[in-house]
C-alpha cells in the first residue's frame, strides 16, 4: 500500500509541475500568436493523443513519463514552404526576439509562480508547528558560547521574525551557506510560580558559525551548533506501579523542576539526564499542587542499543511546545514570494558549491529519491506534501533557466547573445552546442540515477 501511495503521490507532483511548466509555453506562445501543433506530457512514443482548439492542437500523453514539451510551428524542424503568408507570421523563428525570449521564459515562470501560490496558500492555512524554543544546551557547543542555556524562545534571525522551528532552520541555512554573522533575538523565561514561564527577557546573542562547514549542512547542522529543539515541560505522566519514580514517592502530575541542582527545561532533557544515570541516585526537585518537594530516585539499569541505560518508568510527554502560524493573504503572498526567491538563490548557490567542491555531489537526486520523499510527505499530510511540491517546483524552474544547451535556459542565452550581436547565432554553433547540453545533461541523470541506487542500497 506504501508503495502504491509513493508512486502515485509521485506522479501526481512530477505531472502537475510539468503540465503548469508547458502550460507557461503553451500560453504566451498564443498570447504572441504562435501556432502551437502539440502539447504532450510526457516524452517519447505518444500512447494517447486528442485534437481540438481552433488550431487543432494535438493534446497528448506520451510513453516516458519523465517531462514534456510543447511542439510550436518551427521552420527548424517542419516544412513551412507551402504555408500562406497568413500561416508563416505564427511560425516561431519568425517571431521578434523578445518575443521568442518571453515564450521560452514563461515555463519556468510559471513553476515559480505555482510556488508562490502554493507557499502562499500554506501560510494563509496555516498548521501547528513547534516553536523555536531551545532545549538545554550543552557547554562546549556554539550555542553555550553565545550565551544560550536552554528554555530560551528564539524571536528573530538576523532581525527577521521567526514563529517556528523550520524557520529558525531555514534562517540558519542560509546564513551559513552565506557565511555570515547569525544574530538571534530570543526571549529569556524567567519561571514564575508554578513553573509558568511569566518572563519577557529579550535579549540579543551572536551564534558562531566558524565550527560548521558546508559539507555539514546534509545532516542535522542545528544540533551541531548546539540548538536542539524544547520538548514539553517535564510534567509526569503515567507512574507505574512498583518502578523505581513510584517507590521513591513521585504522582502523575509532578512537575520536575531540576536534578541534582540543576535545572530540567523540558522533557527531553530529564530523560537524557534518568538514562545516563543507571544505579545512580538522584535528587529530583520538583512542584506539586504548587508546593515544592524533593525525592530521591535511583533509574533502575537495563540494556539498550548503546550500553547500559537508566529507567525509573514513568511516562513523559515528548511534544514540542506547538503554534499555529499563520497570515492574512496579502502577507502570506509577500512570504511565499520570499520563500521562493530565497529558494531560488539558494539552490543556485548550492550548484555553485558543488562544482567548486564545497558541497558533496550526492546531493544531487534523481526520480528515485524524489518519488521517496513524495510518498514520505503525502503520508505525513497535505501541507507537507503540498510544501514538497513547492519546493520541486522551485527547483525545476532554476534548472530549467540555467545556461545549457537544450534547456530553455539555453536558449534564452541564444537569445540574448542574439539581442547583443544583432543576428542569430550560426547554426553549426547552435549544433555543437545542442551536442554538448545533451552530454552534460545525461552526465547530471547519471549522477542523479547513482546516488539513488547508493541510497537505496546502503
Amino acid at each position: 500500500m506504501a508503495f502504491l501511495q509513493t508512486i502515485l503521490a509521485f506522479v501526481v507532483a512530477l505531472g502537475s509541475l510539468v503540465i503548469i511548466h508547458e502550460l507557461g509555453h503553451y500560453v504566451v506562445a498564443r498570447l504572441c500568436g504562435v501556432k502551437v501543433l502539440r502539447f504532450s506530457v510526457g516524452m517519447g512514443k505518444i500512447v494517447f493523443s486528442r485534437k481540438f482548439g481552433p488550431d487543432q492542437t494535438e493534446w497528448a500523453i506520451s510513453i516516458l513519463p519523465l517531462g514534456g514539451y510543447v511542439k510550436m510551428l518551427d521552420a527548424r524542424e517542419q516544412d513551412v514552404s507551402g504555408l500562406s503568408a497568413q500561416e508563416l507570421k505564427r511560425e516561431f523563428t519568425g517571431q521578434s526576439v523578445w518575443r521568442r525570449m518571453a515564450i521560452v521564459a514563461a515555463g519556468p515562470l510559471a513553476n515559480f509562480a505555482l510556488a508562490i501560490l502554493l507557499f502562499a496558500g500554506l501560510y494563509m492555512h496555516g498548521e501547528m508547528e513547534p516553536t523555536p524554543r531551545v532545549r538545554t544546551v550543552a557547554e562546549q557547543t556554539a550555542a553555550y558560547q553565545a550565551g544560550l542555556r536552554g528554555n530560551e524562545l528564539i524571536t528573530a534571525v538576523n532581525g527577521e521574525a521567526i514563529q517556528t522551528w523550520s524557520e529558525l532552520r531555514w534562517k540558519v541555512l542560509q546564513g551559513v551557506i552565506d557565511k555570515t554573522p547569525i544574530r538571534l533575538d530570543v526571549r529569556r523565561s524567567n519561571p514564575g510560580p508554578g513553573g509558568d514561564n511569566r518572563g519577557n527577557l529579550l535579549d540579543t546573542v551572536n551564534l558562531p558559525i566558524d565550527g560548521l562547514s558546508t559539507k555539514d549542512l546534509e545532516g542535522d547542522y542545528l544540533g551541531k551548533l548546539g540548538i536542539k529543539m524544547a520538548r514539553a515541560k517535564p510534567i509526569l505522566g503515567t507512574v507505574m506501579p512498583g518502578g523505581p519514580g513510584m517507590l521513591a514517592g513521585l504522582h502523575e502530575g509532578d512537575l520536575i523542576t531540576s536534578i541534582d541542582g540543576e535545572p530540567v527545561g523540558d522533557s527531553g532533557t530529564f530523560v537524557d539526564k534518568i538514562k545516563a544515570s543507571p544505579g545512580k541516585p538522584l535528587s529530583l526537585t520538583g512542584l506539586r499542587n504548587g508546593n515544592s518537594f524533593t525525592v530521591s530516585v535511583t533509574p533502575q539499569a537495563e540494556a539498550g542499543k548503546e550500553g547500559q541505560i537508566g529507567l525509573i518508568k514513568v511516562v513523559m510527554s515528548g511534544m514540542p511546545e506547538m503554534i499555529l502560524a499563520s497570515s492574512p493573504p496579502l502577507e502570506a503572498l509577500a512570504k511565499g514570494a520570499r520563500r521562493t526567491w530565497d529558494s531560488s538563490i539558494l539552490t543556485l548557490k548550492m550548484l555553485g558549491k558543488m562544482v567548486t567542491g564545497e558541497v558533496s555531489w550526492k546531493n544531487i537526486t534523481g526520480p528515485i529519491t524524489i518519488a521517496d520523499y513524495a510518498g514520505q510527505t503525502a503520508r505525513i499530510g497535505a501541507f507537507s506534501y503540498l510544501s514538497f511540491i513547492a519546493f520541486i517546483s522551485i527547483s525545476l524552474g532554476v534548472m530549467n533557466l540555467l545556461p545549457i544547451p537544450v534547456l530553455d535556459g539555453g536558449h534564452l542565452l541564444y537569445y540574448s547573445l542574439e539581442v547583443l550581436t544583432g543576428r542569430p547565432i550560426p547554426e553549426r554553433v547552435g549544433a555543437i552546442a545542442q551536442r554538448a547540453g545533451i552530454g552534460i545533461l545525461m552526465t547530471l541523470m547519471m549522477v542523479a540515477m547513482f546516488n539513488d541506487i547508493v541510497r537505496l542500497i546502503f
